[in-house]
């Protein structure tokens, strides 16, 4: 019979390597506490330090700031892009409303 899989969530994660990091507890002590296998808090340990599980309530980890970070670029991309059409549209209408310019390209 296979054990059923407990999935955990982020809050409690992050909680959990807060308080190995700031209290200096041990993976067995904080397991102990929490109810959590010692060895899946080394994992989370593991997994804070590279950057997957951030160590705060709130943060992002590094692949969602990655994911937004690419998302803003483009998006910045995108509005200079407009920025620069707008510019050249309005310099173009502006040019062609001067006074006397129509007059001017009918008499050549």
């Amino acid at each position: 019979m296979m054990k059923k899989q407990r999935t955990y969530s982020k809050e409690l994660k992050q909680e959990a390597v807060k308080m190995v990091l700031e209290q200096g507890l041990t993976h067995k002590e904080v397991g102990r506490r929490l109810s959590i296998p010692s060895g899946t808090i080394g994992g989370w340990m593991t997994a804070a330090k590279a950057g997957r599980i951030p160590a705060n309530p709130g943060d992002l980890s590094v692949a969602e700031l990655t994911a937004q970070n690419a998302k803003l670029r483009k998006q910045l991309a995108e509005a200079r892009m407009e920025k620069e059409i707008l510019k050249k549209a309005a310099a173009y209408f502006a040019k062609e409303s001067l006074p006397g310019t129509h007059v001017l390209s009918q008499l050549k």
